[in-house]
C-alpha cells in the first residue's frame, strides 16, 4: 500500500495521484506540484489515503508544498494574463486567416509555457502563427487541438434536461458510449433526441444502461410461450421501467397454428410463475467515439453477424488467391502485371475443369514428307532453267543438272517398300513460247540465275 493524495487542476478535471512527501494535506487544500509540463497550481481533492500499487503510476511525483498567499496571487496574475493572450491570440488567428476556434489559454505557474487549446474541422497549418505568437510573449508556445466534448466541458452549458452539462459540472472523465444503449432503453433512434449539445451521445445514456441489462435478463423474450395465472400465452412485449410484459392467451391450436386472443394482458413479473429463466447473452458494442456515422447500420442489422459474414467473405477470397497462385506456379510462374494478365484475379474467365475437357488422340507418327520437285519456268532451256519435258521438245540440260531418270533415288515408305515417285506436272506452253525454248535452250552463256522461293514460316 502506498500513501497518495488525489489532486484535480481543473473544475470536474481528471484526479491525479502524487507523493504528499509527509505534508499534512487535507481535502480542500490548494497546493504546488510537479508535473511532466512543470510546476503546477491545483486543488487536493483527496485527502491522505493508501492506495493499491496497481493503481497508480510510477513514479509518483511529489508535491513541493501546500500553496501560500503568494502563490494565490500569481495564480490570479496568470489568470489574467490568460484573458489577455486570449484576445490577442484571436487578433493574430483573424490575421492569419486560419479556420480555427480558440477555446481557451492556460498559463502554466511558472509562466514558461503558454498552451492555447483550439477546436477545428481538420489539420491546421500554424506555425506562422507560432512564430507570431513568440515574438509577443516571449516564452514558449503550445497549440493543443481538442474535440468538441472537451470544448463543451471547458465552455459549460444546458443540456436538454434543463440542467447544467454534467461533464463540465461534476463529471472526471468521459464514460465510453455506444447506440445499443439507446436500443436496450428503448429510446428514440433520432439523433437530434439522443445527442447533447456537443452533437454526440449523451453521456447520461451510460448511466442507467447496467440496470437496464439486469431487468431485460428476468424479463421473458418476446415472442416466447409462457405460462401465466390465465393460461399459456405469448409475449408481445417486455416493459422494462415497469419491470411486466404485455401477453396474449393461447386460444387452441389449428393445424400447427396458434389461436391467439384479441385482448392483450399486462403482467408484473412478479405474477409470472415458475417459467424457466433463460439467461441472455448481452454483447457489449465497441465505442463509436459517440457519433452518428455508422448508425444506419445499427438500425439494419446485427453488427456481430455482418463481422462474421465479412470474416468469410474474406477468408473465401484469400482461398481463391492462394489457388490462383498454386495454377501459375505450375504453368511456369505467372505474367508480370500488364503482359495479359488482369489488374484482378476476379476478372479473369473461369477455367473449364480438366475432367470435362474431350481426350487427345493419340500422335501418330507422319510419313515422311516427299521432296518438292523443282519448279519449272514457262520458258524451257532458258538460262537457268532444266531440261524440257514438252512432248516433241528437244531435251536440253542445263548447267548442273543431270539426267531426270539416272539421278532420282527410288521412293521408299516408313516399312522400306519401294514406291514410284510422284509424277511432275507439265506446265502448259504455246507455240509461241515452244520456239523459244528450241531457240534459247542451248545458249548456256547468258543464263540468269534461278529465283529462290521464298521460305514458308513455320507455325507455331
Amino acid at each position: 500500500m502506498i500513501t497518495v493524495v488525489g489532486v484535480r487542476f481543473k473544475k470536474a478535471g481528471k484526479i491525479y495521484y502524487f507523493d504528499p512527501d509527509g505534508l499534512d494535506i487535507k481535502r480542500g487544500d490548494d497546493v504546488v506540484v510537479e508535473t511532466a509540463r512543470g510546476i503546477e497550481y491545483g486543488s487536493a481533492v483527496l485527502g491522505l489515503r493508501e492506495v493499491e500499487e496497481t493503481e497508480i503510476v510510477s513514479p509518483l511525483k511529489k508535491v513541493i508544498r501546500i500553496a501560500t498567499e503568494e502563490d494565490q496571487s500569481i495564480q490570479r496574475e496568470n489568470q489574467e494574463k490568460a484573458k489577455e493572450a486570449f484576445a490577442a491570440c484571436q487578433a493574430k488567428i483573424i490575421e492569419h486567416e486560419l479556420e480555427m476556434k480558440l477555446v481557451e489559454v492556460e498559463y502554466t505557474f511558472d509562466s514558461n509555457k503558454v498552451i492555447f487549446y483550439f477546436t477545428a474541422d481538420g489539420r491546421i497549418d500554424f506555425r506562422e502563427l507560432v512564430k507570431d505568437l513568440a515574438s509577443v510573449f516571449r516564452t514558449r508556445i503550445e497549440l493543443r487541438q481538442i474535440g468538441v466534448r472537451d470544448e463543451a466541458k471547458i465552455v459549460n452549458g444546458i443540456g436538454p434536461c434543463g440542467v447544467g452539462l454534467c461533464c463540465a459540472n461534476w463529471l472526471g472523465d468521459f464514460a465510453p458510449v455506444s447506440i445499443k444503449m439507446a436500443k436496450d432503453q428503448n429510446l428514440s433512434l433520432n439523433p437530434t433526441k439522443i445527442s447533447g449539445i456537443c452533437g454526440r451521445l449523451m453521456c447520461c445514456l451510460k448511466y442507467e444502461h447496467d440496470t437496464y441489462l439486469d431487468i431485460r435478463r428476468e424479463l421473458p423474450n418476446k415472442g416466447e410461450k409462457i405460462k401465466t395465472p390465465d393460461g399459456m400465452g405469448i409475449v408481445l412485449d417486455a416493459v422494462i421501467l415497469t419491470e411486466s410484459v404485455k401477453v396474449r392467451h393461447i386460444l387452441g391450436e389449428n393445424d400447427g397454428r396458434l389461436e391467439l386472443s384479441e385482448d392483450i394482458v399486462t403482467y408484473k413479473k412478479d405474477q409470472l410463475g415458475d417459467n424457466p429463466v433463460r439467461p441472455k447473452q448481452v454483447e457489449e458494442e465497441p465505442v463509436d467515439d459517440m457519433r452518428f456515422d455508422g448508425l444506419d447500420d445499427y438500425a439494419a442489422g446485427d453488427r456481430a453477424a455482418r463481422r462474421e459474414a465479412a470474416a468469410a467473405a474474406s477468408a473465401t477470397s484469400q482461398d481463391r488467391d492462394r489457388s490462383a497462385d498454386r495454377r501459375d506456379k505450375g504453368k511456369g510462374g505467372a505474367k508480370p502485371q500488364g503482359q495479359g494478365q488482369p489488374a484482378d484475379r476476379d476478372q479473369r474467365r473461369p477455367q473449364k475443369d480438366r475432367t470435362e475437357r474431350p481426350e487427345r488422340p493419340e500422335r501418330t507418327d507422319r510419313p515422311e514428307r516427299p521432296e518438292r520437285p523443282q519448279r519449272q519456268d514457262r520458258g524451257q532451256g532458258k538460262p537457268g532453267a532444266g531440261a524440257s519435258t514438252v512432248p516433241g521438245a528437244p531435251a536440253v540440260s542445263g548447267p548442273g543438272t543431270g539426267s531426270s531418270t539416272s539421278q532420282e533415288r527410288p521412293w521408299r515408305s516408313e516399312k522400306g517398300q519401294q514406291t514410284p515417285p510422284p509424277q511432275k506436272l507439265e506446265p502448259v506452253q504455246s507455240s509461241a513460247e515452244l520456239s523459244d525454248v528450241e531457240a534459247e535452250g542451248s545458249d548456256e552463256d547468258v543464263q540468269k540465275p534461278r529465283r529462290r522461293r521464298p521460305r514458308r514460316r513455320k507455325k507455331k
